[in-house]
């Protein structure tokens, strides 16, 4: 992240437009599909991003008892069958033929309120061959990562978020982009923008850090 260029990309989507949006209120998670072990994983995870923002875990969320909602699925068509669960996402038959139509393993989407902030986030997570491969730590610190905010579709495709310390150790969220998302929960940022200008204000607080 050397220069401004390189950090207004994370938040520059696939058709040019530049879309950031961080959350506006605490973090309240709920997590279907694993046992009780995995369970504690995400929300390891979880406590490990959001130490970054000063966005505090919750039990409940007082609109909508939970922001966050993480599916792990062994197939798409495991979502239509999921009780009440279009009527949280009324799109969910086009979006579930398009998952299973791009082979998919994972996808989030995100609600936002009246100031554009994040309101509620859906973590999709399909275990095929490439994702059960992943130590579950790994599959849930970089889900975590890239729900607490709103980066754009190209920014990790060429670099990964986390890195390897150690041969055999845990992955880590890469200090740079730690850094990134710390500064884009600074106080006198916006919660929500769509002028590349928002990403020189971002440089400027990580040259000043």
């Amino acid at each position: 992240m050397s220069d401004p260029f390189d950090l207004s990309k994370l938040f520059t989507r696939s058709d040019g437009t530049y879309v950031f949006a961080r959350w506006n209120r605490p973090v309240a998670p709920v997590v279907f599909g694993v046992e009780d072990e995995t369970i504690a994983v995400v929300k390891s995870a979880l406590q490990a991003v959001t130490s970054l923002t000063g966005t505090p875990l919750a039990e409940t969320d007082p609109e909508l008892g939970s922001n966050m909602m993480w599916f792990f699925l062994r197939d798409w068509a495991e979502l239509s069958d999921t009780p009440d669960l279009h009527r949280l996402i009324p799109e969910l038959p086009t979006l579930v033929s398009r998952l299973q139509g791009a082979d998919a393993n994972q996808y989030r989407i995100f609600r936002f309120d009246a100031e554009g902030g994040i309101r509620a986030c859906f973590v999709f997570v399909r275990m095929d061959e490439h994702m059960r491969d992943i130590p579950a730590e790994t599959l849930a610190l970089g889900q975590a990562l890239q729900s607490i905010l709103l980066w754009s579709d190209l920014a990790f495709i060429d670099v990964s978020p986390l890195a390897i310390v150690r041969e055999g150790g845990p992955a880590v969220i890469r200090p740079e982009i730690a850094d990134v998302v710390r500064v884009a929960y600074s106080a006198a940022l916006p919660a929500a923008a769509s002028d590349a200008s928002h990403a020189l204000r971002m440089q400027a607080r990580l040259t000043a850090r």
